[in-house]
């Protein structure tokens, strides 16, 4: 709907009050202001969703925190450009791939401490290097970046998973 005329998008008042069609009968996506600001803005939000969770360990965040930030870079690229920006099918196995990926990692990461022989089941076994420095928790920024990759996929396909049954009611 367009929310100043209240009529549905494709239809457009002409010069005499008449309405006419676009070209295409369905818009994909938002206007053009709303795509290049978001083509400025999700490479910001991306970069802030990595910069939260390999900061983790130092400051307020994580995993969990920057795996959705980074999870809405994309949702809002999808929500500016539509669902044909992604070519999203009726399956999400991409990002589930992902996800899967990203849990196996971790639960390697946590046997490594039952592997190595000690016992200790997410045992932290990399040097623990100076405190307040970036590499300075051993094993706790990889859990970090492979729980935000796994957030990040599973919420995105949460979100394609909903655009999908909404796209499939519609038609």
């Amino acid at each position: 709907m367009d929310p100043l005329l209240g009529e549905p998008a494709p239809l457009r008042r002409g010069a005499r009050g008449g309405l006419i069609k676009q070209k295409n009968e369905y818009m994909k996506g938002m206007t053009v202001i709303v795509k290049k600001t978001t083509q400025l803005i999700a490479g910001m939000v991306f970069l802030y969703g990595i910069y939260v969770i390999i900061h983790g360990h130092l400051t307020p965040g994580g995993g969990f925190a920057g795996g959705v930030i980074m999870a809405g870079s994309f949702i809002l690229l999808i929500l500016a450009f539509g669902s044909d920006f992604m070519h999203l099918t009726k399956e999400e196995s991409g990002t589930t791939m992902y996800e899967n990926l990203a849990t196996l990692v971790v639960v390697f990461l946590a046997a490594s401490g039952l592997l190595l022989g000690t016992r200790i089941f997410f045992l932290n076994w990399l040097p623990k290097g100076t405190v307040g420095q970036l590499v300075s928790a051993g094993m706790l920024p990889l859990y970090n970046i492979f729980i935000g990759i796994e957030v990040a996929s599973s919420i995105l396909t949460i979100f394609l998973a909903l655009v999908i049954f909404k796209e499939e009611i519609s038609e």
